[in-house]
């Protein structure tokens, strides 16, 4: 008897990618609004060249005349060369989108020059550097044209989103499939704490939040996160209600004696497989965008975990890198970010702002590089929502980013906090054009506390503090370390990794500019490699890992987690010596009668029984201290020493033990406040809710009510699921995601 395979044969009768790509070819149309865009684009077209002409000796034209032809003969070049290298790009993949984008405007340009008579061009090179300061300058012409609004990229946004929707009504065409359920969209800002977001509304900086809000709705919680605040932490707990797999962002397994950083694709990989049942938040058809890990969706785009896997190509990755109001859009606002950079960080130094923190080396790069993944994540879910996805999760971490180098709330983090903002209108304006009725929903996977780092306040690392008392300051011991900040690298380890991933002369060259930091087919930028491979290479007796505020130590010759009388065994002033340091704020040891107690340098903490002696160290951390350290103590592989730093009382700033001004991992001040925007005429599950998993169980008592979630047990069909260029069932209309 033959087997049947219906994910094999699903695959077997998608589109190839040629096919998809002569779709979008056939697919375009000539209509209104694209006329109106090519008389306004002529207009910019000839301020442009002219200044282009001027700024690029290479490049001239005889006069008046000719440059007006030449306005008309690039505009019907651009009209015609673009949905052909938007099919090429399709078939090429998503970075083989990502090259071209990067060529179209010199594609254009050159043919422009090429083909109209009274021009002329030194070289080829010329004709590159002249089409990027073209792009360039529409760029600055756009934006004063459109006094700073997003109306042009949403405008070419919604476009795709017809072509998309156009695609999928002609394949589902005599389809009996009935009407489909809403859908559900959940935004994650990162790093964003709930009480900065409050103050940010009543201040009027938010108006789309804020709109929701005023109007009744949506409305806005708190949600408290525990210990670890973290990114892959939160997204574990939210995306598959488990919180016993991530102590960290990174952390050190004694069995396999290696560090395990979540911002490697194989990394993430590995501890989703742990994670893996039969409850993941996207299983039934859902897709994930840019988040650590895939909560079982169908589709996963730009997702750490799934990076070093086979996937499919996105219409809409391929509309955004060739498109002028994509990625050459996205290329030029980073060069502005770039510059505001560079400008802020003076502005702190200049006023002798504090605390602050180095804001150049990698972070310069890094910066520009969240502009281009913020408008790639709105085009990848403005695609989506028109194919029709059920859940679509996204994490947005442009906010994180910068608070984590200029702080929770100075101006540079409350400017990225409101361009968030803008995103969340634009998506309400996008989904107009969705195939279904999608509910909005905004949450935070943690907060942010800010404060002067460990070693600018008492002039040493917490790695040389447990080298200095590890066996009582003798024998040279030399911990090893993970306290570098790593977490900014996860998204573009994940695009590059995708990439070396796929085949083509794009993927190939790819990995020859990143043979260097491409080991087993995973590009691995920023120091987690470096960190783990040292860690490996040297085997040391202890690892000493940094999460924000929260630090672990590790002793590595003694399997399973120490109690305090086997850690004192060997390293007698260790256990001590960090209690009494004025940096630690509370350390956690288990101790053989008691389990694991928190130690303060005047009092001590049972967490199980909650019996107090001293003064209670926890007193500053807030009324969940004690149930958050124990829950933390039930993780796997937690340390066998857990450190939380000091929090200052009355400002509640902390010290991290990365060289970050605002951090989060531990406890103190708001990184355990995160935020929770919701339908006004939705339940919460419980009030207040508490932990990831809290909000794994309303989320998916939401996906219950909608009728998105199958019983368990039952996955969604391959054959139902929406394939390029497809929406299930009928099309419903969102009047607005936040009605």
């Amino acid at each position: 008897m033959a087997t049947v395979n219906p994910e094999r044969d699903a695959v077997a009768a998608r589109p190839g990618r040629a096919r998809v790509g002569l779709r979008a070819l056939l697919g375009w149309r000539p209509t209104l609004a694209r006329v109106r865009a090519l008389l306004r684009n002529a207009v910019t077209s000839f301020l442009v060249l002219a200044g282009t002409f001027w700024l690029m000796p290479g490049v001239t034209a005889s006069g008046l005349v000719a440059l007006l032809g030449l306005v008309v003969v690039v505009a019907v070049v651009g009209a015609l060369l673009r949905p052909i290298l938007l099919a090429i790009a399709t078939i090429l993949g998503g970075f083989g989108a990502l090259v071209l984008g990067a060529m179209v405007q010199a594609i254009v340009l050159y043919v422009a020059l090429w083909l109209a008579p009274d021009t002329h061009v030194a070289n080829l090179p010329v004709v590159f550097g002249a089409s990027w300061v073209a792009v360039a300058l529409a760029a600055l012409v756009n934006w004063f044209a459109d006094a700073g609004t997003d109306d042009a990229f949403v405008s070419e946004t919604v476009r795709l989103m017809a072509r998309v929707r156009r695609l999928s009504e002609k394949a589902r065409r005599g389809s009996t499939t009935g009407p489909c359920p809403d859908g559900l969209l959940v935004v994650q800002l990162d790093g964003v704490p709930a009480p900065l977001l409050r103050w940010a509304v009543r201040a009027g900086n938010l108006p789309n939040v804020g709109r929701w809000l005023r109007t009744r709705s949506h409305r806005l919680t708190t949600w408290h996160t525990g210990i670890p605040a973290t990114t892959p932490a939160a997204q574990a707990g939210i995306l598959y209600g488990d919180v016993h797999r991530v102590p960290a962002f990174r952390w050190y397994e004694k069995e396999s004696r290696r560090l395990v950083v979540t911002s490697r694709p194989r990394d993430a990989a590995e501890v989703e497989r742990r994670l893996v049942g039969d409850r993941g938040l996207l299983r039934d058809g859902g897709v994930s965008i840019s988040n650590v890990f895939s909560g079982d969706a169908a589709t996963c785009l730009l997702t750490v975990s799934h990076a070093a896997l086979p996937g499919r190509s996105a219409r809409g990755y391929a509309a955004f890198m060739t498109s002028p109001y994509g990625f050459t859009r996205a290329v030029v606002l980073g060069i502005g970010e770039l510059i505001r950079e560079l400008h802020q960080a003076r502005v702190q130094r200049r006023r002798d702002v504090h605390p602050r923190v180095s804001r150049g080396g990698a972070f310069l790069a890094l910066r520009p590089a969240t502009t281009l993944l913020r408008d790639l994540n709105v085009t990848l879910i403005a695609e989506q929502m028109a194919r029709g996805a059920p859940v679509i999760f996204c994490d947005f971490v442009d906010y994180d980013e910068v608070a984590h180098h200029a702080g929770p709330a100075r101006p540079e983090a409350l400017d990225a906090l409101e361009a968030l903002d803008q995103v969340l209108g634009i998506l309400e304006r996008l989904s107009a054009e969705a195939a279904r009725r999608y509910h909005l929903v905004v949450l935070s996977d943690h907060g942010q506390s800010q404060g002067a780092t460990f070693r600018q306040r008492f002039g040493e690392s917490l790695e040389e503090v447990v080298a200095r008392l590890a066996r009582g300051g003798t024998n040279g011991h030399r911990p090893g370390a993970a306290t570098r900040s790593v977490e900014e690298w996860g998204r573009v380890n994940a695009l590059l990794t995708e990439a070396v991933a796929r085949h083509g002369p794009a993927a190939a060259a790819t990995r020859a500019a990143m043979r260097k930091h491409t080991s087993d087919g995973e590009v691995t930028l920023g120091p987690a490699d470096e960190e783990a491979k040292a860690i490996a290479e040297r085997d040391p007796e202890t690892v000493v890992i940094a999460s924000g505020n929260l630090g672990m130590v590790y002793l590595t010759r003694q399997p399973g987690k120490l109690t305090r009388d086997q850690i004192e065994a060997e390293h007698p002033e260790l256990v001590e010596g960090l209690v009494a340091h004025p940096g630690v704020g509370v350390v956690v040891v288990d101790e053989v009668e008691h389990g694991p107690v928190a130690l303060g340098r005047r009092g001590r903490h049972r967490l199980r029984d909650g019996h107090v002696e001293g003064e209670d160290p926890l007193t500053a951390y807030g009324p969940r201290a004690r149930e958050d350290l124990l829950r933390h103590q039930e993780i796997d592989h937690v340390g066998d020493l857990v450190l939380v730093s000091v929090v200052e009382s009355g400002i509640d700033e902390v010290a991290a033990f990365e060289e970050l001004v605002g951090s989060h991992g531990g406890m103190g001040g708001w990184q355990t406040e995160a935020l929770l925007v919701y339908p006004s005429g939705w339940t919460l599950e419980s009030d207040p809710v508490v932990g990831p998993d809290g909000v794994h169980r309303t989320l998916l008592a939401w996906l219950h009510k909608l009728g998105l979630r199958r019983p368990p047990g039952e996955r969604t069909p391959v054959e139902d699921l929406p394939r390029e260029g497809e929406v299930p069932g009928a099309s419903i209309r969102l009047p607005s995601a936040g009605a």
